[in-house]
């Protein structure tokens, strides 16, 4: 019992004994610790406040830069608000200067417009005044007529009182003749004078009319300048041999008769090499037996039933080509809103010419002039270019039709919706109508200008001969004419009269007696001038 108990207070003593040098150990080993920690925080405090200061050097050094960075874009900024301020200022100066410029503008144009209202008023006072003088004068020179009128009439009485006195005295002659003889004196001399003066007047006007309508032609006719090239319309279709003309004649003559049947035209072969005629009156038809012709030998089919179907063909496309080519024609002309059929008639004139002028170009020509010349004379350009372009419709179908060209034309236009105005200028082009209006007049001389012009046409030798013996046989038919010639292709005449039956004032009665009676009697492209000549011829010999 005793053994165990010494144990146990031997245990007890050397746990006491382990626990207070387990925990003197454990103390000092947590003081170490602590300074440890102590030193550790101390070393940690020292690093963070390195790194606060060197943060805050960090700091300084980038709000440094960064204040340098923002004086430097503010430094950038003023500049660009200096430059934008200096580019206003100049924006302001140049529109200060521009409402400058525009006010002097407007303050010039008021002067202006005060200089123009005092010039009209200066002119209108002017033409009052002018006006005034003019019902002055002419108040005078009535005045001075009736003067004249009461002056003559008083030395007419004078006269016939003298003249009564001297037959009385004079056995041969009585009272009643010799009135007679008086007043047929008088009236010989007014007759004289009143010639005279319509003879000035006459001059003067026909001065100023030349003058004016040769500007208004030149100027119309150099802005319409075209060149001119005589055409025919081609009635020889070539062949590559003789022997095709045996294929197209058939056998018996069924091919030729078929086509002739089928195209309404008359096929000639004869003894000419290497060549058929073709002959008929209609132009759209021998168009189409010369094309439907030249496709069959290109081809080289030729049967009845072949040509059938070739002219078919070819009816065809020739309607398409008038089309277009009337189409083409109007839009070239500026003339719109134009019928179809009227169109198609217009397609039909290009296969038909007139003394070698391809009809359809001097349609179009003749409608440019009647625009320019309209322009000119200030008359109505849509009516007289559309009349001028349909002036020779009436060619398309005369051959169908009878009568004048010109009224087949106007039927048309007006069956198909033409104004009245246009329809009485096709008609009158050729004086089948008395011109009334200035677009017909207008049209008139644009179809004379378009036939006239040299190198436009060409006659036959037989009827350029007869046209000029026709000009001498008029101008030889009048009293007093000696001899007369036709020159310049017949665009003059000139008449030399026998001086002791004509005077100067009877040669001007005879040239308008002439131009009257060519107008009437003759037809004739363009103009023709009349010149009478009078020539009093004294000769003596020295001996």
């Amino acid at each position: 019992m005793s053994d165990l108990l010494v144990a146990i207070i031997g245990a007890l003593l050397v746990a006491g004994i382990t626990f207070f040098v387990t925990y003197f150990w454990l103390d000092q080993r947590a003081q170490s610790r602590v300074k440890g920690a102590q030193i550790e925080a101390d070393r940690i405090l020292e690093e963070a406040e390195s790194r606060r200061r060197d943060m805050a050097l960090s700091a300084k050094d980038e709000a440094i830069r960064l204040r340098g960075e923002l004086d430097k874009e503010l430094t950038q900024r003023r500049k660009e608000i200096e430059r934008i301020e200096r580019r206003i200022e100049q924006k302001e100066e140049s529109i200060d200067k521009k409402s400058q410029g525009l006010e002097q503008r407007e303050q010039a144009a008021r002067k202006q417009e005060q200089q123009l209202q005092r010039a009209r008023e200066t002119w209108d006072e002017e033409r009052a005044n002018k006006q005034q003088q003019l019902d002055q004068h002419r108040s005078r020179v009535m005045k001075e007529l009736d003067a004249l009128r009461a002056q003559q009439s008083e030395e007419i009485e004078a006269a016939r009182v003298k003249c009564h006195q001297e037959l009385e005295r004079v056995a041969g002659l009585t009272a009643t003749e010799a009135r007679d003889q008086l007043i047929a004196d008088i009236e010989g001399e007014a007759r004289h004078m009143a010639a005279r003066r319509v003879h000035e007047i006459e001059r003067e006007a026909k001065e100023d009319a030349d003058r004016r309508s040769r500007k208004i032609l030149a100027t119309t006719i150099q802005r319409i300048a075209s060149d001119y090239v005589s055409e025919s319309t081609v009635s020889v279709v070539p062949l590559p041999n003789d022997e095709m003309k045996g294929r197209i004649i058939g056998r018996e003559g069924r091919n030729i008769r078929a086509l002739e049947q089928a195209t309404g035209v008359d096929l000639i072969v004869d003894d000419t090499p290497e060549a058929v005629t073709v002959s008929g009156f209609d132009p759209v038809r021998s168009e189409v037996a010369r094309r439907a012709l030249a496709k069959l030998l290109q081809d080289g089919r030729i049967h009845p039933a072949r040509i059938e179907e070739v002219v078919y063909q070819t009816q065809l496309e020739l309607e398409e080509i008038m089309r277009e080519e009337g189409e083409t024609i109007a839009y070239e002309a500026n003339v719109p809103g134009l019928h179809p059929d009227l169109i198609k008639l217009l397609g039909r004139l290009k296969f038909r010419t007139s003394y070698g002028q391809n009809v359809l170009g001097h349609s179009l020509e003749v409608s440019l002039l009647c625009a320019a010349l309209a322009a000119e004379l200030g008359a109505d350009v849509n009516v007289a270019k559309t009349a001028g372009l349909l002036h020779d419709i009436g060619k398309a179908v005369d051959h169908e039709v009878e009568g004048p060209h010109a009224l087949i034309g106007a039927d048309i236009a007006k069956r198909l919706g033409r104004s009245s105005k246009i329809v009485h200028a096709i008609a009158a082009h050729h004086n089948e109508e008395e011109p009334q209006t200035i677009e017909a007049f207008i049209v008139q001389t644009a179809d004379a200008i378009s036939g006239a012009r040299p190198g436009a046409r060409r006659e036959m030798v037989e009827t350029y001969i007869k046209r000029l013996e026709a000009l001498e046989g008029v101008a030889n038919s009048f009293e007093g004419v000696e001899k007369s010639f036709a020159i310049q292709a017949g665009r003059e005449v000139r008449i030399l009269v026998r001086p002791n039956s004509v005077d100067d004032l009877g040669a001007t009665r005879l040239a308008q007696d002439v131009v009257r009676k060519i107008e009437e009697t003759l037809e004739y492209p363009g103009q023709i001038k009349v010149t009478v000549i009078r020539e009093t011829r004294a000769v003596e010999y020295a001996r």
